[in-house]
Protein backbone atom coordinates (compact mmCIF):
# COMPACT_ATOMS: atom_id res chain seq x y z
CA UNK A 1 0.00 0.00 0.00
CA UNK A 2 1.06 3.59 -0.79
CA UNK A 3 2.42 5.61 1.82
CA UNK A 4 0.36 8.29 0.26
CA UNK A 5 -2.45 8.02 2.60
CA UNK A 6 -5.56 10.48 3.82
CA UNK A 7 -7.89 10.80 6.95
CA UNK A 8 -11.22 11.29 6.58
CA UNK A 9 -12.98 12.07 9.72
CA UNK A 10 -16.59 11.32 9.91
CA UNK A 11 -19.14 12.16 13.46
CA UNK A 12 -21.29 9.31 14.71
CA UNK A 13 -23.52 9.37 18.05
CA UNK A 14 -21.47 7.70 20.96
CA UNK A 15 -23.68 4.15 20.72
CA UNK A 16 -22.88 3.47 16.76
CA UNK A 17 -19.24 4.14 17.59
CA UNK A 18 -19.67 1.46 19.88
CA UNK A 19 -21.58 -1.17 18.63
CA UNK A 20 -18.94 -0.27 15.61
CA UNK A 21 -15.99 -0.57 17.69
CA UNK A 22 -17.07 -3.72 19.46
CA UNK A 23 -17.78 -5.64 15.40
CA UNK A 24 -14.02 -4.33 14.68
CA UNK A 25 -13.33 -6.26 18.04
CA UNK A 26 -14.65 -9.14 16.79
CA UNK A 27 -13.38 -9.15 13.65
CA UNK A 28 -10.13 -8.52 14.87
CA UNK A 29 -9.88 -5.19 12.57
CA UNK A 30 -8.74 -1.85 13.47
CA UNK A 31 -11.96 0.98 13.91
CA UNK A 32 -10.20 2.20 10.74
CA UNK A 33 -9.99 -0.78 9.07
CA UNK A 34 -13.24 -1.77 9.83
CA UNK A 35 -14.76 1.57 8.77
CA UNK A 36 -13.00 1.34 5.60
CA UNK A 37 -13.81 -2.19 4.59
CA UNK A 38 -17.74 -1.61 5.45
CA UNK A 39 -17.64 1.59 3.30
CA UNK A 40 -15.90 -0.45 0.25
CA UNK A 41 -18.40 -3.46 0.71
CA UNK A 42 -21.19 -1.10 0.49
CA UNK A 43 -20.07 0.34 -2.79
CA UNK A 44 -19.87 -2.77 -4.60
CA UNK A 45 -22.44 -5.20 -2.24
CA UNK A 46 -21.74 -6.19 0.85
CA UNK A 47 -19.62 -9.82 0.43
CA UNK A 48 -18.00 -11.82 2.93
CA UNK A 49 -15.03 -14.42 3.62
CA UNK A 50 -15.85 -18.20 4.48
CA UNK A 51 -14.73 -16.87 8.10
CA UNK A 52 -17.88 -14.25 8.32
CA UNK A 53 -15.38 -11.95 7.72
CA UNK A 54 -15.50 -9.04 5.63
CA UNK A 55 -13.90 -9.53 2.09
CA UNK A 56 -10.77 -7.29 1.83
CA UNK A 57 -10.88 -4.38 -0.45
CA UNK A 58 -8.19 -5.12 -3.36
CA UNK A 59 -5.28 -1.99 -2.43
CA UNK A 60 -5.08 -1.25 -5.66
CA UNK A 61 -8.73 -0.13 -6.31
CA UNK A 62 -9.02 -2.12 -9.26
CA UNK A 63 -12.55 -3.97 -10.28
CA UNK A 64 -13.28 -3.35 -13.61
CA UNK A 65 -16.82 -4.44 -13.93
CA UNK A 66 -17.53 -3.17 -10.81
CA UNK A 67 -19.21 -6.33 -9.31
CA UNK A 68 -16.58 -7.52 -7.11
CA UNK A 69 -16.27 -10.85 -9.58
CA UNK A 70 -12.30 -11.12 -9.07
CA UNK A 71 -13.01 -10.98 -5.49
CA UNK A 72 -15.88 -13.79 -5.18
CA UNK A 73 -13.98 -15.44 -7.86
CA UNK A 74 -10.84 -15.95 -5.08
CA UNK A 75 -13.45 -16.79 -1.96
CA UNK A 76 -14.86 -19.81 -3.89
CA UNK A 77 -11.67 -21.10 -4.87
CA UNK A 78 -9.84 -20.15 -1.37
CA UNK A 79 -11.13 -23.52 -0.10
CA UNK A 80 -9.34 -25.67 -2.79
CA UNK A 81 -9.81 -26.32 -6.58
CA UNK A 82 -13.83 -26.42 -8.22
CA UNK A 83 -14.64 -27.53 -11.23
CA UNK A 84 -16.35 -24.90 -14.07
CA UNK A 85 -19.32 -26.07 -12.58
CA UNK A 86 -19.01 -25.62 -9.06
CA UNK A 87 -17.44 -22.44 -9.49
CA UNK A 88 -20.58 -20.82 -11.48
CA UNK A 89 -22.73 -22.07 -9.02
CA UNK A 90 -20.86 -20.27 -6.12
CA UNK A 91 -20.19 -17.38 -8.33
CA UNK A 92 -24.00 -17.54 -9.89
CA UNK A 93 -25.76 -18.69 -6.79
CA UNK A 94 -25.50 -15.56 -4.93
CA UNK A 95 -26.76 -13.19 -7.92
CA UNK A 96 -29.62 -15.59 -8.75
CA UNK A 97 -30.62 -14.63 -4.47
CA UNK A 98 -30.13 -11.30 -5.55
CA UNK A 99 -32.26 -11.11 -8.56
CA UNK A 100 -34.97 -13.11 -6.67
CA UNK A 101 -35.04 -10.74 -4.09
CA UNK A 102 -34.63 -8.07 -5.81
CA UNK A 103 -37.73 -9.20 -8.11
CA UNK A 104 -39.94 -10.11 -5.20
CA UNK A 105 -39.25 -6.63 -3.70
CA UNK A 106 -40.59 -4.95 -7.10
CA UNK A 107 -43.60 -7.36 -7.49
CA UNK A 108 -44.31 -6.67 -3.47
CA UNK A 109 -44.65 -2.62 -4.83
CA UNK A 110 -46.51 -3.53 -7.90
CA UNK A 111 -43.45 -1.89 -10.09
CA UNK A 112 -42.90 -5.54 -12.05
CA UNK A 113 -45.09 -8.47 -12.70
CA UNK A 114 -44.59 -11.94 -14.47
CA UNK A 115 -46.92 -12.02 -17.91
CA UNK A 116 -46.46 -15.29 -19.57
CA UNK A 117 -48.21 -13.61 -22.37
CA UNK A 118 -45.50 -11.44 -22.95
CA UNK A 119 -42.74 -14.11 -22.25
CA UNK A 120 -41.39 -13.00 -18.90
CA UNK A 121 -41.65 -10.19 -16.61
CA UNK A 122 -42.34 -7.30 -17.49
CA UNK A 123 -42.83 -3.20 -16.32
CA UNK A 124 -45.98 -2.39 -14.64
CA UNK A 125 -47.76 0.88 -16.04
CA UNK A 126 -47.54 2.68 -12.82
Amino acid sequence: MSDDRRSVKTYVPAEQKDRWRDHADELGMSQSEFVRTMVQAGRRGFSTDDSGKPAEPDPSGSDPRGDGLETRVEAALADGPLSWEELTEAVVGDFEDRLEGALDELQDRNRVRYNGRKGGYTLTDE
